[in-house]
């Protein structure tokens, strides 16, 4: 009986990628189907959206990753912002927005959301790669010293994962929500 070959090593990198590759097979499960006006439905008004959900972690993800690469966001380099023609600055990530602004999202093409996750996931996996390419000692490297203790590379990317799978779940179970008030 033959056995698949177990790798030797299993590196920290080889962790997240199947993290964040997770999340990228998930989206359109929670996507696909539902129309602009299923994607914009708030349970209430403070609270958010399977849109909004979907672009917040990816424009996190984005934001996050490419700060790592020293490169520009996709959101930006892409079309992305332009495409999806948000009332917000094109820096904005979600983070802090009131639920005025969570309200002010429109979405006519949930296309949208996919391509532009799809986009991240192909950053994240980039920035992943480089992390194999280097020592994975890398990953201790401080990003940002403005915390105490000041951030390294291996924790941004933990905190990013810890992120886009709250949020996954959120925008999952708000689509399950939806398919109840649909029987």
């Amino acid at each position: 009986m033959a056995t698949a070959a177990i790798p030797a090593a299993i590196t920290a990198t080889d962790v997240l990628r199947d993290a964040f590759g997770r999340v990228h097979e998930a989206i359109p499960s929670v996507v696909i189907d539902l129309t602009p006006d299923e994607l914009l439905w708030r349970p209430d008004p403070d609270a958010n959206h399977v849109a909004w959900l979907v672009w917040h972690l990816a424009r996190v993800q984005d934001d996050h990753l490419a700060g790592l690469a020293g490169v520009e966001q996709v959101w930006t380099s892409g079309g992305w912002a332009e495409r999806f023609g948000l009332p917000y600055d094109t820096d904005a990530l979600g983070y802090g927005q009131s639920a005025e602004e969570v309200g002010a999202f429109r979405l006519e093409d949930p296309a949208l959301l996919t391509g532009y996750h799809a986009a991240t996931h192909e950053l994240t996996e980039s920035v992943l790669d480089g992390f194999d390419a280097r020592d994975e000692a890398s990953l201790a490297e401080v990003v940002d010293r403005r915390w105490d203790p000041p951030v390294t590379a291996a924790v941004r990317l933990v905190s990013v994962v810890n992120d886009t799978t709250q949020h996954l779940g959120q925008a999952a179970y708000l689509r399950g929500l939806l398919e109840r008030r649909r029987s």
